[in-house]
């Protein structure tokens, strides 16, 4: 049985792209699943994040894999894959991915070029999660035409939901051109805040706004320091912090992706005024 490609996507730079990639990966590897992280960011946040700082210096990349692909050359993904410490593989990148995103201006199939360098693997993992740049670019094109689904994250401010209906068109689109498969997994609450009412309130109106249009998780990633402090060190916050709120919320998280096989939420997209 194939595996599930999940893109993590959000127009919005500092919204928990990276983090959630990172630390639903672990979680989902600790409920006995085998993960992949494909990092799509030109700067190489989640790459960073697992401790490979020296992105530059990586014999192979995301980059690299997508040239291959666009020269119609054998694609040797194995040697770009490295082994984290706790358990899950990742693909990296680094600022190469830029002049790839120019690069596929031009190209022949070129929403189809990441599909072509990751698909296959998809007989190897049970999840192989997208971290998206923060733009609606090329590569994040590439990223919704090679997944399933898509997890949406969101924080819990105000502003925060204004560029909601622009992606989730953006979506529609990709699914009704590029990818009919294509399916929204949930919309993710982050750094929220039980004590404020501003998270609670910015909680009813993403219910009441997509409530009947979207799955909305049960599990919201509350605020902790403790999360950046995890990234010092190379560590999802489960293992640097296993009893804190957040990774308590992560493992949470896992749960309903992993429920999610079982019990689909329509496996529709709606259209959004």
């Amino acid at each position: 049985m194939n595996g599930k490609i999940i893109a993590v996507v959000n127009q919005k730079g500092g919204v928990g792209k990276t983090t959630t990639v990172f630390n639903l990966g672990v979680a989902l590897v600790n409920a006995g699943k085998k993960v992949l992280l494909v990092d799509t960011d030109p700067q190489g946040d989640l790459t960073t994040y697992m401790g490979w700082y020296n992105s530059d210096e990586l014999p192979l990349t995301l980059a690299d894999l997508m040239e291959q692909s666009m020269n119609d050359k054998p694609i040797y993904f194995d040697k770009a894959i490295l082994h984290h410490k706790e358990r899950l593989d990742l693909i990296p990148a680094n600022l190469d991915l830029s002049a790839m995103e120019m690069s596929l201006v031009n190209a022949m199939s070129r929403e189809y070029t990441l599909k072509r360098c990751i698909y296959d693997l998809k007989k190897r993992y049970d999840y192989i999660l997208i971290d998206c740049s923060p733009s609606l670019g090329m590569i994040t094109v590439n990223a919704l035409a090679t997944s399933d689904e898509v997890i949406i994250p969101v924080q819990s401010q105000y502003l925060a939901l204004r560029g909601m209906t622009q992606l989730i068109q953006t979506i529609n689109k990709v699914r009704r051109q590029i990818n009919p498969n294509l399916s929204i997994a949930g919309v993710l609450l982050i750094l929220f805040d039980r004590r404020t009412n501003l998270s609670k309130n910015v909680d009813e109106l993403l219910h009441s706004e997509y409530g009947s249009q979207l799955n909305i998780f049960k599990s919201k990633i509350p605020i902790a320091i403790k999360t950046a402090e995890s990234s010092i060190y190379g560590k999802s916050i489960l293992s640097y912090d296993r009893k804190n709120p957040v990774s308590e919320a992560y493992c949470s998280l896992s749960l309903e992706v992993i429920g999610n096989e079982k019990e689909r939420f329509g496996g529709k997209i709606e259209q959004v005024r």
